[in-house]
């Protein structure tokens, strides 16, 4: 189907995109998105107190345009919904919410490690870590792919980038879910809206679980300060950024929890979301299966469909004019890059998973961005191993239970998906 339409589609007055239960549906966020591309492209979205409402951008070309100009939509004033007060901002800040030379600076100190030459150093690693994986899963016959699948083949390669043990897996994969599913009662230790997550406003998603991730990261910096290793770490601790501004503790802080959470989250969500499009389409499953050659396109197009994450905000640095919309200096404007994957503008018949689909110009990692996403490469070739790996060992799969979804409206996640596989 190419839209929403019929007794699915909804009114602009039943749009909420503050509203995280609205996203635990399969359907409904992608139904107020097409409300809002259709009537309302650049819209004002209310929200509850203590925030002051934001500008939801809807449309493909507004979202390329806001996320190349940090100048006019700087990512300074942070890129989640939440309004941090300025006491806390420093604390706070990370490589996600810096902007000009300080965030090319400190971008450049693990950017060598993440380019396509230096991840296809790891492709030998990566089969046998999907061999093993999924030696483990398939012969259960009926399972949970995201707990034995998608969950634990990223979080593995996250650990071997990082040099932490394998025993430690599990608790890097609990620490991004309590941190990114901080408004899901199932994963949060305190919810976001809740009046309790107040003494946690020094932290990043008001998270306690990020006192533990700090702890861990500063123990491995102490160990590997002053060493020659090349993980991620090592490189973090002893390296110099090259605006000449050294990396402080709460620099350090911050930079490893982004890296625990955002080298795992997102490819976990990205390959969950690619399976079950998968399973829903059998007849693009088995063209994938039939000619390998397909599944580099067949991912770009998985990425389009799975948007693991629903949106970042920007704040408006000055007055300025975004789809016939005045918007005031101080603004959040926030880029809903789901949204701007099903943009028929740009992708024609949106609501069709085709994997032989041609110049996928999809948003999900950003698109000619200055925050362009540091890892994109290492989960292209994660996806592409795991669906190489994966489809022909494949008979059949089919949904076997519930799918659930995470209560956000900032990670586009699956928390369970059960699946009964038969094998070749």
């Amino acid at each position: 189907m190419s839209t929403v339409t019929g007794p699915a589609a909804l009114s602009l007055a039943e749009v909420d995109l503050a509203d995280n239960d609205k996203f635990t549906d399969g359907t409904l966020p992608w139904r107020m998105f097409d409300v809002l591309r259709r009537e309302d492209p650049v819209h004002w979205q209310p929200e509850p107190a203590p925030n002051s409402g934001f500008w939801a951008v809807t449309r493909h070309e507004d979202i390329v345009r806001v996320d190349r100009d940090p100048e006019t939509f700087t990512s300074m004033r942070f890129t989640n919904l939440e309004e941090v007060d300025e006491d806390y901002i420093a604390l706070r800040r990370s490589l996600l919410e810096t902007d000009g030379m300080r965030h090319r600076a400190m971008r450049l100190i693990l950017q060598k490690q993440f380019t396509p030459r230096a991840v296809a150093t790891y492709e030998t690693f990566l089969r046998g870590l999907t061999a093993r994986t999924l030696d483990a899963a398939l012969p259960k016959g009926t399972f949970d792919f995201v707990k034995e699948v998608s969950a634990d083949f990223p979080i593995n390669v996250l650990a071997r980038m990082l040099d932490v043990p394998e025993e430690d897996t599990q608790q890097l994969i609990d620490w991004g879910n309590r941190i990114i599913g901080n408004t899901d009662p199932d994963y949060a230790d305190v919810l976001l809206e809740s009046a309790e997550s107040e003494q946690y406003r020094d932290l990043p998603f008001r998270s306690p679980a990020a006192l533990e991730v700090f702890e861990y990261g500063r123990k491995l910096a102490a160990k590997r300060r002053g060493g020659g290793g090349t993980d991620l770490v090592s490189t973090l601790v002893n390296s110099s950024p090259r605006d000449g501004v050294p990396l402080s503790d709460t620099d350090f802080d911050n930079y490893f929890l982004l890296l625990v959470v955002a080298g795992n989250e997102t490819t976990r969500h990205a390959i969950s979301h690619s399976m079950l499009a998968l399973i829903d389409h059998p007849d693009e499953r088995a063209r994938l299966t039939a000619d390998p050659s397909l599944i580099p396109g067949g991912v770009e197009e998985c990425l389009r469909w799975a948007s693991p994450v629903y949106h970042f905000r920007r704040t408006a640095t000055r007055d300025v004019s975004l789809g016939g919309k005045l918007i005031k200096e101080g603004d959040k404007v926030v880029l809903w890059f789901a949204s701007g994957n099903r943009d028929a503008d740009v992708f024609p018949d949106p609501y069709r998973f085709d994997v032989t689909r041609e110049n996928i110009d999809h948003v999900t990692f950003g698109k000619g961005s200055p925050h362009f996403c540091l890892g994109n490469s290492l989960a292209r070739l994660e996806m592409r191993i795991m669906f190489e790996e994966l489809l022909p060992r494949l008979a059949d799969i089919r949904v076997a239970g519930e799918v659930r979804r995470v209560r956000s409206n900032f990670v586009n996640g699956i928390k369970e998906l059960p699946v009964a596989v038969t094998l070749r």
